[in-house]
Order: C-alpha cells, then sequence, then structure tokens
C-alpha cells in the first residue's frame, strides 16, 4: 500500500509545481516531511523539448526537491476538460496518498491548462471525501487546499518565508533546459515566452512577494477558506 503523503501537488504540466512553489516544497522536505507532485499531462504540446526530454527533466527536479513520489496521469495537454475520467483520475490520486494538504495552481492563469488544472483539482479533492464516489477507494477528507502562482499574481492570503533554501528551487527550475535555455544555447528550438528571461521574472517575483513579508524571498499561496494555524 502506498505511504500516506503529507502534502500532494497537482501541476497541468511537470514544472508548473517548481514555479509556484519550489522552494516551499525543498523547506518542507529538508525537515521530514512527505511531499508528492503529481502533474497531469506529459507537456507533449509543448514548443519546445520531447515527452522523453520532460519526463527526465522532472526527475532531476524531483530528486533535487527531496520528493517521495512524482506521478503523472497522462492525461491529454492542451485537452483538459471537467469530464468525469479525469476527475475520477485526480480522485483517485488523492486516494492513493491521502495528503494532509493539496495545492493546485491559482484559478486566473493566461494558461489555460492551468486554469483547468486549479478547477479539476477542486472538484476531486470534494470527491475524494465521498463515501459512494468510486466505493471501491477508501474516501479521503484533506484537511486544507491552497493554490500557488503561475504565471499571474494577486494578493496572497499566506506567504512563505523561502529566503534560506531559495537557491533549490533556482537548482530545480534550472533543470527544465529543455524550456527555460535560451534557444540559441540548443539546438531545434524555438523562442518562447519561457526561455526569454522568464526564470528572471519569477526571480523578481518572489523577491517582491518578500518585500511583503519582510524578507528576501517568498512564495504566495490562495486559500479559498480560512486558514488555521497551532500557537505554541
Amino acid at each position: 500500500m502506498t505511504q500516506s503523503l503529507d502534502i500532494l501537488i497537482f501541476g497541468a504540466h511537470p514544472d508548473d509545481a517548481e514555479i509556484g512553489m519550489g522552494a516551499t516544497i525543498y523547506k518542507h522536505t529538508q525537515v521530514g516531511y512527505r511531499v508528492g507532485i503529481c502533474d497531469l499531462t506529459r507537456a507533449e504540446m509543448s514548443s519546445n523539448g520531447t515527452v522523453e526530454t520532460r519526463r527526465l527533466e522532472a526527475e532531476t527536479a524531483s530528486q533535487i526537491l527531496g520528493l517521495s513520489v512524482r506521478a503523472n496521469l497522462e492525461l491529454p495537454d492542451r485537452g483538459l476538460t471537467m469530464e468525469a475520467g479525469q476527475v475520477a483520475a485526480i480522485a483517485k490520486e488523492i486516494r492513493r496518498h491521502r495528503p494532509k494538504i493539496v495545492f493546485a495552481p491559482f484559478w486566473q492563469d493566461r494558461h489555460p491548462d492551468h486554469v483547468m488544472c486549479s478547477h479539476l483539482v477542486g472538484e476531486a479533492v470534494f470527491n475524494a471525501k465521498l463515501r459512494k464516489y468510486l466505493p471501491e477507494f477508501e474516501p479521503v477528507q484533506v484537511e486544507q487546499v491552497y493554490y500557488y502562482f503561475i504565471n499571474d499574481v494577486q494578493k496572497p492570503d499566506l506567504l512563505v518565508d523561502v529566503s534560506d533554501v531559495y537557491e533549490h528551487k533556482l537548482a530545480a527550475l534550472r533543470a527544465y533546459q529543455s524550456q527555460f535555455m535560451p534557444p540559441a544555447e540548443q539546438e531545434d528550438r524555438v523562442e518562447t515566452p519561457l526561455n526569454r528571461g522568464y526564470l528572471e521574472n519569477v526571480e523578481a517575483r518572489d523577491r517582491v512577494l518578500g518585500q511583503q513579508s519582510i524578507c528576501r524571498y517568498a512564495e504566495g499561496f490562495i486559500s479559498k477558506q480560512p486558514y488555521r494555524v497551532n500557537f505554541f
């Protein structure tokens, strides 16, 4: 039986979770939390790189971040819909790993797949707790759902100070050379928004978020429900 995870993060493509919360992931794995990522697609529609390239890059990034597990549901890139089978595939992954906390992309983003991933995960989290839904799998009540930023940012509900581990986020992102390396440095590649200073933009965003909490770097999150903390 698969061991339970403390945190399970969903992304539409390999590298989505790293862009939004790579440093937060590393910060948790380094103190013993079991963290996993589930990519919904193999990013087969990417302008650069192949499915195999993206898979290998994701493996390297996973090792850098100390993940306990990484899965790929192999749903169609640019074909994510609210179809019942896609919701069920995500709900099964939640029931398989029984996470306390789930993360998904923020529901406002310029990439339609990120938006659809956000909605799919919300539906799956709800369905995963229903006893009569897919009764062959034991229901799971996720304690909290948070949403991370990829491209579009709003005022966050929660900021995590990641100043002390930020280099590990950058290292994980640099593992995706097919996406972020300038095209002049590699054959058979075309220019895209991702390889024209995108990583510098991500770092600048995280610096701005850090300024809001008087630290060097922070990653921001949105919650549809109030979040709770324990004070000692």
